[in-house]
């Protein structure tokens, strides 16, 4: 039990008090007080309302009689936390007892707990009591710096906690460095995003308490099917795969209309818990992986190079930044019913490093969000690849498959997207081709969306559309082909710099085009809105500079807007609402 403020007026009442009291001492509770020489009225009953945690405590030790005689000395609850070397002061027994003074300064915490509120950092004293419970159930996941917490005061919520050491010797985190990381992560707050919720100190140590917890990763649900997900009817899976697609897109609008970028988009980094809903794992270094000893960081990680960016490996060629109008024009203009695709390369030579030498430093022309979509393309694909009932490891196996040669042994093959492109194309169309033998609306939606994604994997990063266009293509494939009237996070944007202003999608002859009237701008573009034709059909038009950018859209059937929806600004990118499914 946690005794906050509200539990102790709740529970010190005159009926308690009378009940840990003998008569004669229930009768004393409305007397004047013994001191003030008559200066004062009141009573010991009126004082003990101001002394209630005392009261508390002096009945664990079986003395709440003692109550009287702290009065006198007129001590109240406003005298707490008592240092353990004063407590003498408080005369408690007859003759000085070490163990009730210790039982005292050690009871007297469990009266004067803080809790953790939402974006707070709270330092505690060593002796405090820490409002936060951590999971230990059986089986549980957990290692040393990170484990799964609760908060009595966020019943029925789960969290999880990083542990930091704090110093100067090696291994350790800084203070100041531990703050810096707070400040930047509490400016991204997303439902679909591993978010920071609190921060405090004890014992020397600082953590960091993040929303979510993870029972799963898009990795491990690519290789078996959790029971959560195994339980729900094929209908309700089918169309919860589509709609993580769209929550994901919808949550990197809002990171990248921060004006910033995620990094680190890959399956093990995209994570759900057990009641499916799905997020990223936070983008902050706070929540970043065990650090590992330089032995282990030698290794290779493969993950991270299959889901990247191509010029996030290599360099480009001197014509790389060339735009090969023609391949773009004729894969913008491809309809969204062909099982043909097409990934842009830029006239680069992706079987030869990309078009480029290997990076050996960072890329300083580097765009982290551009980066960002095509890794989101990956990972969209693979979720696409899984409601067809395709395995990951085959795809990765068909990927590589251009390396293999003949014999034994030798190198492990390459099976990245980025060097890939040819392989994921045939891929993608037999994805296509699969879907169009499907009868489920679910399965109209395919194929566009692997259009949609064979743009986000443009080799060229001025090439990709922006997630902003992938988020609206994406509402528009799931309303429209899908005929999900509600996908989740439909949310309205009016930044100036988050536009459809150089995407267009029309329908003609009931197929999609969409067709790109300008590169990843440099510039800023006109806002975009989402409107209601009378029929019912959501239909895509430029932004209206009329039109409050500020203002939350509901694309779906006009009713009472509930609660989550009302307008909110968020500081750095006022135009941009978010809220929860």
């Amino acid at each position: 039990m946690w005794w906050d403020t509200s539990l102790i007026e709740a529970t010190v009442t005159r009926e308690f008090v009378c009940s840990h009291l003998i008569p004669e001492e229930i009768e004393r509770l409305d007397r004047p007080l013994g001191f003030g020489d008559g200066l004062t009225d009141g009573t010991y009953w009126e004082w003990i309302e101001k002394a209630k945690r005392i009261f508390l405590i002096l009945s664990d030790l079986g003395i709440p009689d003692q109550i009287f005689g702290i009065i006198d000395d007129s001590w109240d609850d406003g005298d707490l936390p008592i240092a353990l070397d004063q407590i003498d002061r408080l005369a408690l027994t007859p003759s000085r007892d070490d163990k009730i003074a210790k039982k005292f300064y050690s009871r007297q915490f469990h009266y004067l707990v803080r809790y953790i509120g939402k974006g707070k950092h709270v330092v505690y004293q060593d002796d405090d009591l820490v409002p936060v419970v951590a999971d230990r159930r059986p089986g549980l996941s957990t290692n040393h710096t990170t484990d799964k917490v609760g908060l009595p005061n966020r019943p029925g919520e789960a969290f999880s906690r990083r542990r930091f050491s704090i110093g100067t010797d090696p291994g350790m985190m800084s203070m100041e460095y531990f703050m810096n990381g707070i400040s930047s992560a509490k400016n991204l707050q997303s439902d679909h995003l591993a978010s920071y919720y609190g921060s405090y100190v004890h014992q020397g140590a600082a953590f960091v308490i993040f929303t979510h917890t993870s029972d799963f990763s898009l990795k491990s649900l690519l290789s078996t099917t959790p029971g959560p997900l195994k339980s729900l009817a094929k209908q309700d899976r089918r169309r919860m795969l589509m709609n993580w697609i769209h929550c994901l897109t919808d949550t990197l609008c809002y990171i990248h209309g921060r004006g910033r970028s995620h990094g680190n988009i890959r399956p093990s980094t995209i994570l759900f818990c057990s009641n499916n809903h799905v997020f990223y794992a936070s983008m902050s270094y706070l929540c970043g992986e065990v650090p590992v000893s330089a032995s282990e960081k030698s290794v290779f990680d493969r993950e991270s190079y299959d889901f990247a960016a191509p010029e996030q490996w290599y360099r480009p060629s001197a014509n790389a930044h060339r735009r090969n109008t023609m391949i773009q024009r004729s894969s913008a203009s491809t309809s969204s019913e062909s099982t043909s695709f097409s990934i842009s390369r830029g006239g680069s030579d992706t079987s030869s490093n990309a078009g480029g030498s290997v990076l050996h430093t960072p890329n300083p022309l580097l765009d982290p969000q551009a980066a960002d979509v095509f890794s989101l393309g990956c990972v969209l694909l693979e979720l696409i690849n899984l409601q067809m009932k395709r395995t990951t490891r085959a795809f990765s196996s068909h990927r590589a498959a251009k390396h293999k040669l003949p014999g034994r042994g030798g190198a492990v093959l390459d099976s990245s997207f980025h060097k890939n492109p040819g392989q994921v194309e045939s891929w993608m169309s037999g994805l296509a081709k699969d879907a169009a033998k499907k009868d489920d609306a679910v399965f109209r939606g395919i194929t566009p969306m692997l259009h949609v994604v064979a743009r986000m994997l443009s080799v060229l990063p001025h090439e990709r559309p922006t997630a902003q266009e992938v988020e609206q293509t994406m509402y528009k494939i799931l309303t429209e082909k899908c005929e999900m009237a509600e996908p989740h996070c439909v949310h309205q944007y009016g930044d100036l710099a988050l536009g459809l202003g150089n995407l267009n999608i029309n329908a003609q002859n009931g197929n999609f085009n969409i067709v790109s009237t300008g590169s990843r701008p440099g510039s800023r573009i006109s806002g975009h809105h989402r409107s209601i034709s009378n029929t019912g059909g959501g239909a895509t038009s430029s932004g209206d500079s009329s039109s409050d950018p500020r203002m939350l859209q509901d694309v779906r059937t006009p009713r009472a807007r509930s609660d989550w929806q009302t307008p909110s600004i968020h500081s750095g990118n006022p135009a941009y609402i978010m809220g929860t499914n």
